[in-house]
C-alpha cells in the first residue's frame, strides 16, 4: 500500500518541479515594438513623415539599458527635423511601455519601404545584449502627385455608394420627427376646448 502512495507523491513532485522550472524560464522580459509612420503635406509643397515607436515589455521581469535605433531612413532621402532616430532608456519594467517620436522631411519623390526599428536590451542573467525588432511600416508614397479632388465628383461618388442608406435614414428621421412633434392643428383645437 505504501508503494502506490510513494509513486503518486513522486509524480506530484516531478510535476511541481517541471512547473517551477517552466515558470523560472519565463521570468524574462518579452519586448514587443510597434512602429508607425504617417505623411503630412505642408503648404510649401514639402512632405513630412511623423514616426512613432512604442516599446512594450510583455514579460515578467525588467529589461535594462533599452535602446532604440531606427537607421532605415536614408540621409539622401530624409532630413531629421524633430527628435532623433535613436533613443536610450535606463529600464523598462514588466508591463511597462516606452514611446519615442520624431519627424523627418522628405527630399526625394518615390516609394519608400521602411525596415523595422532595432531594440536592444540587457537581461541581468545573460551577458549578451538581447535584440528585438519593431513591426515594419507600410510603404510610403513620398511627394506623390495627388490630383486636386473635385468636390462635385466626390459628392457624386459618395451619393452613388451611400445613397440608399442616406435615403432610408432620412425617411426614418422624418417619421420619428412627425411622431414626436405635436401637430399645430391638434394643439389649437385642444386649447379651444379647455376654455
Amino acid at each position: 500500500m505504501a508503494n502506490p502512495i510513494s509513486k503518486s507523491l513522486l509524480s506530484v513532485l516531478i510535476a511541481l518541479f517541471l512547473i517551477s522550472s517552466t515558470l523560472a524560464i519565463s521570468d524574462v522580459p518579452f519586448i514587443v515594438a510597434h512602429k508607425k509612420a504617417s505623411l503630412k503635406r505642408l503648404k510649401s509643397g514639402a512632405e513630412r513623415v511623423s514616426v512613432s515607436v512604442n516599446i512594450y515589455n510583455q514579460g515578467s521581469s525588467t529589461a535594462y539599458d533599452v535602446s532604440l535605433t531606427d537607421d532605415s531612413w536614408s540621409k539622401d532621402v530624409f532630413d531629421v527635423v524633430n527628435g532623433n532616430v535613436s533613443k536610450s532608456w535606463e529600464r523598462l519594467d514588466a508591463g511597462g511601455i516606452l514611446s519615442h517620436t520624431y519627424e523627418l522631411e522628405a527630399k526625394v519623390q518615390g516609394m519608400f519601404y521602411g525596415a523595422p526599428a532595432v531594440i536592444s536590451f540587457r537581461i541581468p542573467t545573460k551577458a549578451a545584449l538581447q535584440v528585438a525588432y519593431s513591426t515594419p511600416i507600410l510603404p510610403l508614397d513620398i511627394l506623390a502627385e495627388k490630383p486636386a479632388e473635385n468636390k462635385v465628383e466626390l459628392a457624386k461618388r459618395l451619393l452613388a455608394k451611400y445613397g440608399s442608406q442616406i435615403s432610408v435614414i432620412s425617411i426614418v428621421v422624418l417619421f420619428v420627427y412627425l411622431l414626436t412633434s405635436p401637430s399645430k392643428s391638434g394643439a389649437t383645437k385642444g386649447s379651444k376646448k379647455r376654455r
